[in-house]
């Protein structure tokens, strides 16, 4: 089994959608643009969103067991995904790469 790197690519707020829908909220999300994590095999990193590691760990796991080619060729590296999370007023695109380094 291998180690991913998840990357955090972009964050997206969207304001109008927050206004007109959400409760108001004290804390929201935590990640940062470039903010970097790596999975130990299918092992959700420390710090990494829960709720995002929900929405993309089925690419980790398949990644981490040497799958990959995601829907026939979708990225450009076949050992690749962009995931984003399942937040709909802020949603976070995540890029996930599986690494050639063993997990522990």
């Amino acid at each position: 089994m291998k180690k991913c790197r998840i990357t955090v690519m972009r964050k997206v707020c969207h304001k109008d959608l927050i206004e007109r829908y959400e409760n108001p909220l004290e804390h929201a999300c935590d990640m940062e643009q470039g903010q970097v994590f790596i999975a130990n095999g299918w092992q959700r990193p420390e710090g990494l969103c829960e709720s995002a590691w929900q929405s993309m760990s089925p690419f980790v796991m398949t990644l981490a067991h040497g799958g990959g080619d995601f829907y026939d060729g979708w990225m450009k590296n076949r050992r690749s995904a962009m995931i984003s999370c399942n937040d709909g007023f802020r949603p976070v695109s995540f890029l996930i790469e599986a690494l050639d380094e063993e997990a522990e």
